[in-house]
């Protein structure tokens, strides 16, 4: 049986086992390799992406749970890097090896959709989730900062 979604802003169908994890349907089958697989258990949050707006791990939610769902991933975000929080990664020089950029940036943008001028606790609070092994954490609230400084209006999901 057919399950059908919305992944950044078209409509998909697929065909696929019920308990299979989006992120694997997002990586094998739509070829959306943004979206990483870190742990498998939703403990680091490389796997994040926006599911109706909220932040998700991908790589524990069966695809059966976002029928008739919008999924907005990495790719998603902008076609060219120009949504406010890449632009503020870049500026701020967040990522050194880069591996968990894209769940930290989804992480960052549900956190801004809700919060526009979030305080230091609020980013570390949204962003406790996300692991960095590179510990680029300072830089990472710094963008936050630029992020919502920059335009807080831009900064929603797509979803």
């Amino acid at each position: 049986m057919a399950i059908t979604f919305v992944l950044n802003g078209n409509s998909q169908s697929i065909d696929v086992s019920p308990d299979m994890p989006l992120l694997w349907v997002l990586r094998d089958i739509l070829n959306m390799t943004g979206t990483k697989f870190g742990c498998g258990m939703a403990l680091c949050g490389a796997c994040t992406v926006h599911i109706n707006g909220e932040a998700s791990r991908s790589c524990i939610t069966p695809i059966s749970t976002v029928a008739g769902k919008n999924i907005t991933t990495i790719e998603g975000l902008s076609l060219d890097g120009t949504h406010p929080v890449q632009q503020a990664w870049v500026a701020e020089d967040v990522p050194q090896c880069g591996y968990c950029q894209s769940g930290q940036i989804m992480s960052a943008v549900a956190l801004l959709a809700k919060k526009t001028n979030p305080t230091d606790a609020d980013i570390d609070d949204a962003m406790s989730g996300n692991i960095c092994r590179c510990g680029t954490y300072q830089r990472i609230r710094k963008a936050i900062h630029r992020a919502a400084a920059a335009s807080p209006a831009k900064t929603n999901s797509a979803a």
